[in-house]
């Protein structure tokens, strides 16, 4: 599989998880507990997850995981910080989606969830990609 075509499954999985992500919160009512308090967040970080691996489409796998897993930790913590201006830029519907409202701490069990089960899907699809490309060759 060329770099151009894996970055448009790349490219089509981010638009995947930001949808089911968003469905996760409109129709939180419709789920289990414990699926509507968690889903939202593990599918962000799915979704920062391979949007590195969209960026980084040549680098290694573990690259990714671990600037996703920085990514994430960094934009948690950020919320330690309540200055206007950035609290003005949370409450628009865009920068609370990116930036978050406030600090959990379990939020962080939840990025690393959804960064490592991203990870292993991709792993799972590169496996796959390889071997369809053996076996045409």
């Amino acid at each position: 599989m060329s770099y151009q075509q894996k970055r448009l499954v790349y490219f089509i999985v981010v638009v995947m998880m930001i949808l089911f992500g968003l469905a996760s919160r409109v129709y939180s009512h419709f789920l289990p507990f414990v699926i509507a308090e968690n889903a939202g967040d593990i599918l962000w970080a799915m979704m920062v997850y391979f949007g590195f691996r969209y960026l980084l489409v040549q680098g290694n796998m573990h690259t990714s995981l671990w600037v996703s897993l920085l990514f994430c930790f960094c934009i948690e913590f950020s919320q330690l910080y309540q200055a206007n201006w950035i609290n003005l830029i949370r409450n628009t519907i865009i920068g609370g989606l990116i930036l978050g409202k406030g600090y959990l701490t379990v939020d962080l069990f939840r990025y690393t969830s959804g960064i490592v089960i991203a990870f292993f899907f991709d792993k799972l699809f590169h496996a796959c990609s390889v071997k369809n490309t053996k076996k045409q060759s």
